[in-house]
């Protein structure tokens, strides 16, 4: 009996041992199991960083193009940009000139007219450029000196400024007027003009020109 009792233990020994060593190759496939699976866990995260980058990318670039165009439609809108400081150009400007010397005044007034015909509002600062043509020559007129600021013109509406000029009131034949040129504010194209004003100017002793113009707004429809 003792010796199969011994035989028995020896078989469950070499059973013990081959069952640890089943357990322990398992245990190793298991530990190399997982291995592959690093790579596997590193492309998502690998996938992930590409996705972030594409979307820092795409959204620099949709910032970037939404700031430039929200600035590009801001300035190209008649209430934006050009209402506020787009200047009025001569293009866009009907210019007229009418007489509105008031009885009793000792100069003559020629209200000049000037009528935002473009697709939008302009701005105009104070002063156009006036110059009076005369038999003797041109005479460029003096700024009065008043400051108003600049004024926004809008679309389809007027403004007006005045010109003033001496009467000739002497009795003789004077300085014949033949014609007015107007460059509106900030702008090199001219308008010329007919003179609605008196016929002639007096003569003067050649000190200065005895034109004068006001700034913009300074007259009114008729006066």
């Amino acid at each position: 009996m003792r010796v199969h009792k011994l035989t028995f233990a020896a078989m469950a020994v070499a059973a013990g041992l081959t069952l640890t060593a089943c357990q322990n190759g398992e245990d190793g496939a298991a530990a190399q199991g997982p291995a592959p699976a690093a790579p596997a866990a590193s492309t998502p995260s690998s996938g992930g960083g590409s996705s972030a980058g594409s979307a820092n990318q795409g959204s620099g670039k949709g910032s970037a193009g939404t700031s430039s165009n929200g600035k590009g439609t801001a300035a190209g809108t008649g209430s934006g940009d050009s209402a506020k400081g787009g200047k009025c150009r001569t293009d866009d400007l009907e210019i007229t000139a009418s007489e509105s010397t008031v009885g009793g005044d000792a100069e003559g007034t020629v209200a000049v007219q000037l009528k935002n015909r473009g697709s939008g509002d302009c701005t105009l600062s104070e002063y156009a450029g006036v110059d009076v043509k005369t038999s003797a020559g041109s005479l460029s007129a003096k700024r009065t000196g008043e400051h108003p600021g600049p004024a926004v013109l809008k679309k389809g509406t007027s403004v007006y400024f005045g010109v003033n000029y001496p009467l000739n009131t002497s009795g003789g034949s004077g300085v014949r007027i033949t014609g007015l040129v107007v460059t509106p504010p900030d702008e090199t194209k001219s308008v010329s003009l007919a003179w609605p004003g008196a016929a002639t100017l007096p003569v003067t002793d050649g000190s200065g020109s005895p034109i004068k113009v006001g700034p913009i707004g300074s007259a009114g429809q008729g006066g």
